[in-house]
């Protein structure tokens, strides 16, 4: 039997409680998530706003990577509230 299946007063310390292992996960996912999205606004953002890279960015492009952020965060907002909605 493992160690979700059912509670035991004398647990282990060798298996994190199902509350620990959940925040683990929750951390691993959000660490995901981050990587994916630094990976995303450097892989897209950056290859559609600045066409020739320099020491710094021209106000043109440092608008452009800023809007299209903002429009990736506000995409991943809309899927999130879809996938994670109760259905009505």
């Amino acid at each position: 039997m493992d160690s979700f299946s059912s509670p035991s007063s004398g647990s282990s310390t060798s298996q994190p409680s199902p509350e620990v292992f959940m925040d683990q996960l929750k951390t691993q996912l959000a660490q995901a998530y981050a990587e994916e999205f630094l990976e995303t606004v450097r892989g897209k953002c950056f290859t559609k706003c600045v066409t020739k890279p320099g020491s710094s960015l021209s106000g043109g492009e440092s608008s452009c990577v800023s809007r299209c952020v903002d429009r990736y965060i506000e995409a991943t907002g809309i899927i999130s509230r879809a996938l994670f909605s109760s259905p009505r």
